[in-house]
């Protein structure tokens, strides 16, 4: 009886892990949209900052107005967790608003291998706390990391470098990994759904706060196509986060972490299909080695190395 009951709380934690690991990799697919849709709004002449105030704010009206009308429980949770969720999304929405001054002073390619390198910050954060981290786990860190160095090939690049640009890609890196653990902590006590309410909430009011507050041009008039682009975006930002803190509260962060780094491999095989990016044999490689690596977290998963479900060092 003992060993049945055991046989059958293994199955499922392994069920868990593989529904979050089956979420992650669904985030990362539709994170993977957000540099072709970014470009496409680009080119209907939607400047960067306009593009990140009104993209959150869509995916953020969404979510409510879906909670609204299917998810109203999922809306009523304690106020201190409303206040924690808010906090992470404060977080993001800086990191969210490094990245794009980063962006805008270096190239793509160097700009989003700086950006790759939050799960190293979300493991470093998560060790500080407490968290063991397995061996194996760094070695597929390792992998997925060679992959996107790979993918971006920063040996290409011929323009001088701006250091600010790179401190800004590296703050934004630093704060995403805090994220990614915050979410963890959060999400040790709070439904996901309901975690991501508010903390994408929390995200959409502080990059609205700093567009406003801002010196960038006023808003121009949009597009059709910029809408298009900015409602798809936001859209895509609704779902991916909704699949990204489910992985979350299942895996833990640095499961997450390694699983979106498949994204890297996703937005450049969409470039090489709708932008006409062309590619050379070691991205490609690149590529198979981030989707490698995702392989190997899902080994992990099934061999049983799953964080504690709510691990949270501020519980005790």
């Amino acid at each position: 009886m003992t060993e049945a009951h055991t046989t059958g709380t293994n199955a499922n934690e392994v069920k868990r892990g593989l529904s979050g690991f089956s979420s992650g990799l669904l985030a990362s697919f539709l994170l993977g949209w957000a540099p072709i849709l970014g470009k496409f709004a680009y080119r209907a002449k939607v400047d960067p900052m306009t593009l990140a105030a009104l993209r959150t704010a869509v995916a953020a009206l969404f979510l409510w107005g879906v909670y609204l009308i299917f998810w109203r429980k999922r809306i009523f949770i304690k106020w201190s967790a409303v206040l924690n969720c808010l906090l992470v999304g404060i977080i993001n929405g800086i990191g969210s608003l490094f990245y794009y001054s980063g962006l805008s002073r270096l190239d793509a390619s160097r700009a989003s291998l700086l950006g790759a390198f939050y799960p190293v910050w979300a493991v470093i954060f998560l060790s500080a706390s407490g968290q063991p981290i397995r061996r194996a786990t760094l070695g597929r860190l390792l992998i997925s990391l060679s992959g996107a160095v790979l993918v971006t090939s920063p040996w290409m690049m011929s323009t001088l470098t701006d250091y600010l640009g790179i401190m800004l890609m590296l703050a934004y890196a630093g704060l995403t990994g805090w994220y990614l653990v915050m979410g963890q902590w959060v999400l040790a006590d709070v439904p996901s759904q309901s975690g991501t309410l508010y903390i994408l909430s929390g995200m959409a009011v502080t990059v609205a706060i700093a567009r406003a507050l801002g010196e960038g041009p006023a808003i121009a008039p949009i597009s059709t196509s910029g809408w298009a682009a900015i409602i798809a975006l936001g859209l895509t930002t609704a779902f991916s986060r909704l699949a990204m803190f489910f992985s979350l509260e299942k895996l833990g962060g640095v499961q997450t972490a390694i699983i979106s780094l498949v994204e890297l491999a996703i937005s450049l095989t969409l470039a090489f299909i709708f932008l006409g990016d062309r590619l050379a044999w070691y991205q490609w490689l690149g590529a198979i080695l981030l989707l490698g690596g995702g392989v190997l977290a899902r080994m992990d998963i099934e061999a049983g190395a799953l964080p504690p479900p709510a691990f949270n060092p501020m519980d005790g």
